[in-house]
């Protein structure tokens, strides 16, 4: 990720690569373009040309389009990046800064340093224009052993433009980013080179360096302990399962939150087998666990005043002669025993074990993301997660996201759903086999509620879809992992602590 500073050099004075700078459309049914924040200078130093010479390069100021002009000596910086904020009557939001960020540092990749002046006539714009243009800067080369001529490497310096200290919100921004990328290389990475024991080691390493206390159940212990839903899951696999638990505890925490991610870090669906077009992206379902583990680096940092331990199951889900099957029953932790009517509904079994611990440490509040179900992308699309559970918390994390630029929509549980699930030969099935994928992701909730202990407030987070974009880039989004729901998570862990 790019390194972050701030200077107070007027716009049109700082050494740089490039500055970027705010354009607005101008009235509807015109080809106007107007000044935004940064441009004033710039302006000034094209001698009052900018708005006349960006019209020339077909610039409308619609959001996040990107046109870049020389100034050809008029400014320090050499290249001037302008970015559009969309029509100058209505003022930008918080997540329209950010992407129009992110649209600006990826069509500046090449170069060095880049000067951004978009918070520079607003304070509350600082956090989202920092996190836009650093987030935009991501980029996943691990696995290419050349890169071709053509290749731009992602800009490795961002300087802030913005009067005031802003130390505060520099260190902030970093935190996040570098959680987002720890997140977005996880599930960037191949399923051959992030099997479970792998992904479990990298967890206790980063983990630890971060000041965090980690423990790492191995197949032995799951056996001694009763883990019986990961067990399952993973006992078609060569690479055996994990479940790692890492905590966070300050001195006289205000209360305590249990976050718990899935870790599949490949699903074929088992001997329930997926259709082959598309399973490439089933190394993508440890999307939760990244997640999960990466909030953990970023909580130990940001240090909020209360107790956070994250539970995360780590299992591969294949077929083979020792896979677990349809019809089976299994015995969870904590001992339900659960009838399976399908092994690609196998996130729900893994969490379960995983949601049963976490319970036993009495948490006030539980949160839990995965990607679940299919279900949830039919439901809200590619870009908007799921969010089921107690419905304060469920507002709660809306409410985040909507600040974080990370949507969320609340679903319900419906009776009837939970009332089909019943199972002739054991306590429970793990789907409502007379809905078939009907309704799907809210099968997966009210699973996981079944799994919650009473009086825990909690909330499952689906993110299917949001978590990798199979799409081109857009904003500060690659293509491949995003980093949905982690600065969510963040933000709602800071706001319970301040809040309760």
């Amino acid at each position: 990720m790019p390194q972050l500073s701030a200077a107070h050099t007027p716009v049109d004075q700082l050494n740089a690569d490039a500055i970027v700078v705010g354009i607005h459309s101008g009235p509807k049914g015109s080809d106007q373009v107007l000044l935004g924040p940064g441009a004033g200078p710039i302006d000034t130093a094209l001698n009052g040309q900018l708005t006349k010479t960006l019209r020339a390069l077909g610039a409308t100021g619609s959001v996040g389009e990107v046109t870049k002009l020389a100034t050809l000596g008029a400014t320090t910086a050499p290249i001037v990046a302008a970015v559009g904020l969309g029509p100058a009557e209505e003022k930008p939001l918080a997540e329209t800064m950010r992407r129009a960020a992110g649209s600006a540092l990826r069509a500046l990749a090449g170069a060095d340093k880049v000067g951004i002046a978009l918070a520079s006539e607003e304070e509350s714009w600082i956090r989202p224009v920092l996190e836009g243009a650093a987030l935009g800067c991501y980029d996943f080369t691990e696995f290419k052993s050349d890169l071709p001529a053509t290749y731009r490497a992602p800009v490795g310096e961002i300087i802030l433009l913005a009067s005031g200290d802003n130390a505060n919100e520099l260190n902030r921004v970093d935190i996040l980013t570098q959680a987002v990328a720890h997140t977005r290389n996880w599930i960037n990475t191949p399923a051959n080179h992030l099997r479970p024991p792998q992904f479990a080691d990298q967890a206790r390493e980063l983990a630890h360096q971060h000041g965090l206390t980690v423990e790492v159940l191995d197949e032995a212990a799951l056996l001694e302990h009763g883990y019986g839903g990961i067990l399952a899951v993973g006992q078609g696999s060569t690479a055996a399962p994990r479940l790692v638990r890492i905590a966070y505890q300050p001195e006289n925490p205000r209360t305590s939150i249990a976050l718990v991610g899935k870790g599949i870090t490949f699903d074929t669906g088992g001997i329930s087998i997926k259709p082959a077009q598309g399973m490439q992206d089933m190394k993508t379902d440890m999307s939760g666990a990244a997640s999960v583990i990466a909030t953990m680096l970023a909580i130990s940092d940001l240090r909020p005043q209360v107790a956070v331990t994250a539970y995360v199951p780590m299992a591969e889900n294949m077929p083979s002669g020792s896979a677990y099957r349809p019809g089976d029953v299994i015995t969870m932790y904590g001992g339900r025993k659960i009838e399976i009517l399908n092994t690609d509904a196998e996130g729900r079994i893994v969490l379960g074990d995983a949601i049963t611990r976490a319970c036993e440490d009495e948490p006030e509040y539980l949160i839990e993301t995965s990607t679940l179900t299919g279900g949830q992308i039919t439901a809200l699309g590619h870009r908007v997660s799921g969010v089921m559970g107690t419905p304060e918390l469920c507002e709660r994390i809306k409410d985040a996201g909507s600040r974080t630029g990370e949507a969320m929509w609340p679903m319900p549980l419906p009776d009837d759903v939970k009332s089909g699930m019943e199972s002739a030969i054991a306590d429970f099935s793990q789907i409502n086999a007379g809905w078939d994928r009907a309704g799907h992701m809210l099968q997966g909730g009210v699973y996981l509620g079944e799994c919650v202990a009473e009086g825990v407030k909690w909330a499952h987070i689906d993110i299917a879809g949001p978590s990798n974009n199979t799409a081109s880039a857009y904003g500060y989004t690659p293509k491949g992992g995003t980093g949905v729901p982690v600065r969510t998570l963040v933000e709602l862990i800071e706001d319970i602590a301040a809040a309760g």
